[in-house]
């Protein structure tokens, strides 16, 4: 037959041995598509065990125990994944009526990646070391006063000195570590031991390896499937987290292949990706804002001053020049995503020189020779003389305070430029962190000053806003003082009413964004690269970096076709 074929074939014209070759090839893509669309209509993609995924982490991971781990993100990240929360754990957690006590029953499959099971005493055990000063824990504070009760070896009881709405969420940060590893250790032995380095844990993936340089700089851990986790087993074999000292290094790795993923990167740096990649863009409950203290500037205790100095921030071009649009603008203390956010509550205001221009006119606030506005206040003049003029214009020229962070000194510098055209002189001072702390933050010196409020996976208000934080070690850098505001932040933090709390939530929104007490500028995004055939990868908002784990057991990079069912 197929002799046939090629004598048929052969006694062809060159135009009619084209045209069968045309057809030929036109029936092969046809079948093919034809068969393709049968196996697509009768079969699905699926995900499968198997593989793994490397990503590289900025920093250097020091003890991988939850309850020591001080803000370190690379710490963070690594007990995220092979720790699991108290609510994680839990069968069920019931809040007493009043909200001052918290009865959790633990499920009874869960054991730690030992095999060991993890019992109540495991929990109380790590609330008293964090609650024991000699253990240095950075939950000291969230969790002083609160007793926790033994009922059973599953159920545990937590009395806290009074109703707290946010205690679910510090239950959502509190990692249990084995008490049967730690137990027999002194609070202040427990830094020490090996076991901060190459944990026992009871998250979907457990340790592995690790792997360390000579002078001690750790390279990487593998952490791999943890086949007693109690809940849904990992799709992936194994995750690896390589540690780099700086981004740079961490954009080479990524170039070459080394890593297939990276998270927290530089808005700038996603430009300098040279390979297909996926770019999620997740958001997170921290903002950046410019903070005035109305004590160390007579001028700034004119809210119309305030005012015109925030109408005369263009927000969106700031955004678009400095962070590439991975930004979200802000209009006050709270973030969009975040519980008790309240849409209502912000003033509806936009960018505008001549509006900010007005304000600072019927203010009293005149242009001089040089430019910048000025206004007689009364200030004494510091050397007067005789028969002179006692008292002294003030000018509407400022000092602001900047960490020596590239975006922070980018958008200080487009401020300084705004500012200039109504008026307003503003004198940058760069900082690196070390003397913020100590020469801004501590004495609360500065007329003005650029920098991050972080929520986390709390979203109270206390720290930021209320009045009693106003000073050092307190979080309230515009060092804000009304009492109605207090009075709503105390009220919501102890309304374990939701609807309640919201109304009070909004309100206390409301009184700071109106009063003022800074110019609220972004949003950063928390940047995410993967390669493309990372899958499973789906968050939209997170408390902190870390939080990007939360549901790694659904990552998967194999996948198997199987019927579909019906």
């Amino acid at each position: 037959m197929p002799i046939k074929l090629l004598t048929i074939f052969k006694s062809f014209s060159r135009h009619e041995r084209l045209l069968f070759i045309a057809a030929f090839l036109l029936f092969t893509v046809a079948g093919i598509f034809l068969i393709a669309l049968v196996i697509d209509q009768k079969t699905m993609l699926v995900a499968v065990r198997g593989g793994s995924y490397r990503e590289g982490v900025l920093g250097q991971p020091s003890f991988l125990n939850p309850i020591l781990v001080n803000g370190n993100e690379a710490d963070r990240d690594l007990t995220q994944v092979l720790f699991s929360n108290v609510l994680d754990l839990a069968q069920s957690a019931k809040m007493s009526t009043d909200g001052k006590t918290w009865t959790i029953r633990l499920k009874d499959n869960v054991v730690w990646d030992n095999g060991t099971p993890i019992t109540s005493d495991d929990v109380i055990f790590t609330v008293e070391s964090i609650q024991n000063p000699d253990s240095r824990s950075s939950l000291l504070p969230v969790w002083q006063g609160v007793r926790v009760l033994r009922v059973s070896e599953r159920e545990f009881t937590f009395v806290l000195p009074q109703p707290y709405a946010f205690f679910e969420n510090n239950l959502e940060e509190l990692r249990p570590i084995p008490k049967h590893i730690f137990g027999l250790l002194p609070a202040a032995n427990i830094r020490l031991s090996n076991y901060n380095l190459e944990p026992v844990g009871s998250g979907p993936f457990k340790f592995d390896s690790l792997r360390k340089r000579n002078d001690g700089f750790i390279t990487q851990y593998t952490l791999a499937r943890n086949e007693n986790f109690f809940g849904t087993k990992p799709y992936l074999d194994e995750i690896t987290l390589k540690f780099y000292e700086d981004e740079n290094a961490l954009l080479a790795a990524l170039n070459i292949s080394a890593i297939d993923g990276a998270g927290g990167l530089q808005a700038a740096s996603v430009q300098r990706i040279n390979f297909s990649h996926q770019t999620f863009e997740i958001r997170m409950p921290r903002y950046y804002a410019l903070f005035f203290n109305t004590y160390a500037s007579p001028a700034l205790a004119d809210k119309n001053v305030r005012i015109a100095l925030s109408e005369a921030v263009d927000k969106e071009a700031l955004i678009k020049k400095v962070f590439n649009g991975y930004a979200l603008t802000v209009s006050g203390p709270m973030v969009p995503g975040m519980e008790g956010y309240a849409l209502q509550a912000y003033p509806q205001s936009e960018f505008s020189y001549e509006k900010a221009s007005r304000v600072l006119d019927l203010a009293g606030w005149q242009k001089g020779d040089d430019g910048i506005r000025s206004k007689n206040l009364g200030q004494p003049v510091k050397n007067p003389v005789p028969g002179g003029p006692k008292t002294a214009p003030t000018k509407l020229e400022f000092s602001l305070v900047v960490p020596k962070t590239k975006f922070l000194v980018d958008a200080a510098e487009m401020i300084k430029e705004e500012w200039e055209k109504i008026g307003v002189k503003l004198n940058l001072t760069t900082l690196d962190q070390q003397d913020i702390a100590d020469t801004a933050l501590r004495t609360r010196n500065y007329e003005m000053i650029i920098f991050g409020n972080v929520f986390g996976n709390n979203p109270d208000l206390f720290s930021f806003w209320h009045s009693s934080e106003r000073f050092y070690p307190g979080l309230n850098l515009a060092l804000y003082d009304n009492s109605v505001t207090d009075s709503l932040i105390e009220s919501v933090r102890k309304d374990i009413h939701p609807e309640a709390r919201d109304i009070d939530f909004a309100s206390a929104q409301s009184s700071i964004a109106g009063d003022v007490p800074a110019v609220f500028l972004f949003s950063p995004s928390y940047i995410y690269v993967a390669k493309p055939w990372l899958n499973g990868f789906d968050r939209q908002f997170i408390p902190l970096p870390s939080y990007r784990f939360q549901g790694i057991e659904s990552w998967y990079v194999k996948t198997a076709r199987v019927p579909r069912k019906g």
